[in-house]
């Protein structure tokens, strides 16, 4: 049976490796949440007088996420 032996440099350089995808992933999530944060706050600034309703699909597995905003503005009878 081959030992795992987690103290060779190839061993090392792949952990790194990883830390750094991770890492780069991270860092990509982070940025497109900050995106859909603004467009959002965007849209909510300019309609804040009448609903909203947004339609959102995963790219992963297409789930419809529907997100519903309302402002807080009175309308007028």
């Amino acid at each position: 049976m081959a030992s795992k032996d987690w103290e060779t440099p190839v061993a090392q350089v792949n952990a790194e490796l990883t830390l750094e995808q991770l890492s780069r992933r991270l860092s990509m999530l982070d940025e497109r949440l900050d995106n859909m944060d603004s467009i959002l706050t965007s849209l909510v600034e300019r309609v804040m007088h009448q609903p909203l309703s947004l339609e959102v699909s995963c790219p992963k597995c297409g789930q419809a996420i529907q997100i519903n905003i309302t402002g807080n503005v009175r309308l007028k009878a």
